[in-house]
């Protein structure tokens, strides 16, 4: 797995919603955004570490 895979799918579910900072499913899904775009070696580091614990063998990027 890719980390960009993950964040690309949550950037596309904050952009699905209007930007309302009143709205906490769209405050959350922009601040782990930003976070993890801004901690992204962290993240990389954590998606292979999962990626090695079976965590996305089900998911298929086909």
């Amino acid at each position: 797995m890719k980390p960009e895979i993950l964040l690309a799918e949550l950037n596309r579910l904050r952009k699905d919603l209007d930007e309302d900072p009143t709205d906490i499913e769209w405050l959350a899904l922009h601040h782990a955004f930003c976070f993890i775009s801004y901690k992204l070696a962290d993240f990389q580091r954590y998606v292979d570490d999962q990626t090695h614990k079976g965590a996305f063998e089900q998911f298929d990027a086909t």
